[in-house]
């Protein structure tokens, strides 16, 4: 399959580039600098220039593809909000392109978007298209083109790590090394789930393969690790005091992670695991915490 992928050279995406080459399949990569396109074709990728900022440029890729991967997205949190609304124009342009076919279309959400009710992990056979998160808009545009006859599948992502990066919890690192302190909201208790890099690029995969309409899946291997042991991690690392922040103090500590590091983002993966037969086999995120440590 020729799969073109938005997000080719970042994180999740350049190795995700990789999983498909090594099973066979032809990548054609979203690249919007030189650089980037040097390391695509040095991975053994072809090259579509274009960016989040000018759909069309994505719908063109789409057409040139016998499906569609879109990791893209704009990680700049502190314009989350609008971050989401270019998301949702990304997907819409992406569907087009593909509407009235087969053509598989995978988008990349978050696990939040499982949650029934406070407390509770997320499950994959849950979505509140009135969430309060605007990463809603996400699944609610994905539903949208749906319905306009694309083969849509959505990929929730919890924090994603190696040892070199780890989803939010980076932030809380560079955080953690400026402030002194490695802090937790509370008692710490509330739970983030997690996978290995390279275990989420494999799911990306096998779900491409299976295409099923309307499909979501969840690239949990940890159902939840509590903050406070991931706070705890940190501040081993960094020699740094280990402190709990007040819920009513987290923005000012926090600033604009203090949105998401009181956040319970447990999520479980048991039917993700049933349909696609999919394993993860990779290091845990405190393991690659502490690796992140001796080796950076």
């Amino acid at each position: 399959m020729r799969v073109f992928v938005t997000g080719a050279t970042g994180f999740i995406g350049s190795t995700l580039v990789t999983e498909l080459l090594r099973a066979g399949h032809q990548v054609l990569g979203l690249a919007r600098s030189d650089v980037g396109a040097a390391s695509l074709r040095a991975a053994g990728a072809e090259v579509h220039r274009g960016d989040l900022e000018h759909p069309e440029s994505l719908a063109e890729g789409a057409a040139r593809a016998d499906g569609v991967i879109h990791c893209a997205f704009d990680h700049d949190f502190s314009r989350f909000a609008s971050n989401c609304e270019q998301d949702s124009r990304a997907i819409s342009a992406l569907g087009a392109a593909l509407a009235g076919t087969r053509r598989p279309l995978l988008i990349t959400s978050g696990i939040g978007m499982g949650i029934a009710a406070p407390g509770r992990p997320a499950t994959e056979d849950v979505f509140d298209a009135a969430h309060v998160n605007p990463r809603r808009l996400t699944e609610v545009t994905a539903q949208a083109v749906a319905a306009d006859g694309v083969n849509v599948t959505v990929v929730r992502l919890p924090q994603v790590h190696d040892t070199t990066r780890h989803g939010l919890i980076s932030f809380a690192i560079a955080l953690a090394r400026e402030k002194g302190v490695s802090a937790y909201v509370g008692d710490g208790s509330n739970r983030y789930s997690a996978v290995h890099l390279t275990d989420a690029a494999r799911l990306y995969r096998l779900a491409l393969e299976k295409a099923e309409p309307g499909a979501r899946y969840h690239a949990v291997a940890e159902e939840g690790v509590t903050f406070r042991a991931v706070a705890e991690a940190i501040g081993r690392g960094l020699g740094v005091p280990v402190v709990s922040i007040p819920a009513d103090e987290a923005a000012a500590h926090f600033g604009w992670l203090g949105l998401f590091v009181g956040m319970d983002l447990a999520a479980t993966s048991h039917l993700t695991r049933e349909r696609l037969g999919w394993q993860p086999t990779g290091p845990g995120l405190i393991p690659d915490l502490d690796a992140h440590f001796v080796t950076g």
